[in-house]
Parts: structure tokens; sequence; C-alpha cells
């Protein structure tokens, strides 16, 4: 398994913005997509985006479509998580995962990053 190490997370007021990092370890195949999952408490843990490592298709939950941005650094081996506009429901830890196979297994997952949106 490839770990992968979440950072960006913290405390933000409603309306502020948020990156949220992931780094991978070792190579990564153009097969492979990753995305982004958040846990509120006393909830399941839900998608949040996901994109696809070769080409970059992206997908979007609606509760944070054209607030939230992910993106990939090939070069770096990284992904991203942009987070604008936030509100208090955006609250939870969030997840990075990996897709080897862009099949909608996620294989490996973070340690998770806390984010808390409060005034």
């Amino acid at each position: 398994q490839v770990p992968l190490v979440e950072s960006g997370g913290g405390l933000v007021q409603p309306g502020g913005s948020l990156r949220l990092s992931c780094a991978l370890s070792g190579r990564t195949f153009s097969s492979t997509s990753m995305g982004w999952f958040r846990q509120a408490p006393g909830k399941e843990r839900e998608f949040v985006a996901r994109i696809d490592w070769g080409y970059g298709y992206t997908k979007y939950a609606e509760p944070v479509k054209g607030r939230f941005t992910i993106s990939r650094d090939k070069a770096s081996n990284m992904v991203y998580l942009q987070m604008n506009s936030l509100k208090s429901e955006d609250t939870g830890v969030y997840y990075c995962a990996q897709d080897r196979g862009s099949d909608y297994t996620y294989e490996s997952w973070g340690q998770g990053t806390q984010v808390t949106v409060s005034s």
C-alpha cells in the first residue's frame, strides 16, 4: 500500500478558505484516481471530490460544487483540495484516498485532517 499523508486542516470562520494537501509515496500510475472524503461527528463518511490522475477529470459532491476544487501535481505527487466559502456543515475529518484501478474501490486511505468551520 502507498501511504497517504494529509495536511492543511484547521479552524476557519464561515466564508473562509483552506487548502488541504495529500502527499503520495511511490510511483503513481495514470490508471489511478484520487478522492477526498469527509466524516462529520455522528455521521457516516461521505464523498467530496475525485480526480483522475492521468487526464485530470474531476467529479464533485453536490454540496461542494462551485466552492471546492480538487487538483493534482504529478511532478510532486500531491493532491490538493481548495475549499472556499466554507460553511459550518463542512466541518469534519477530511481523508485522502487512492483508487489504483479507477474502479471506485479505494484501497489506501490517509489518517485524516480535521477541518472546523466556526465563528
